[in-house]
């Protein structure tokens, strides 16, 4: 089941330079197995040493943050929408 992953710009250099990329999974654990098998060094952006969200990035599905659903085990299905979303600090 093919899932689309809007990827940030700070990462596009792991992806050729895509912003979008489409990877395999049912939820967002898989998704970033999926991403991490096709453009290693992803998953250590996004996944601290513990495989927790790192704090400082946001994942979405179809524009609801995965930290108030179901995190890692959310659900996805095809043609749903994963944002990854660098958080932005401001003073």
């Amino acid at each position: 089941m093919a899932i689309n992953v809007r990827i940030p710009t700070p990462l596009r250099k792991l992806t050729a330079d895509l912003d979008t990329v489409q990877v395999e999974g049912t939820n967002i654990r898989e998704v970033i197995s999926s991403l991490e098998q096709s453009y290693p060094g992803i998953r250590e952006r996004l996944l601290d040493e513990a495989g927790t969200v790192r704090r400082f990035v946001n994942i979405f599905v179809n524009d609801e943050d995965i930290r108030f659903l179901e995190d890692q085990s959310t659900a996805v299905k095809e043609g749903d929408e994963v944002s990854i979303v660098p958080a932005i600090a401001g003073g």
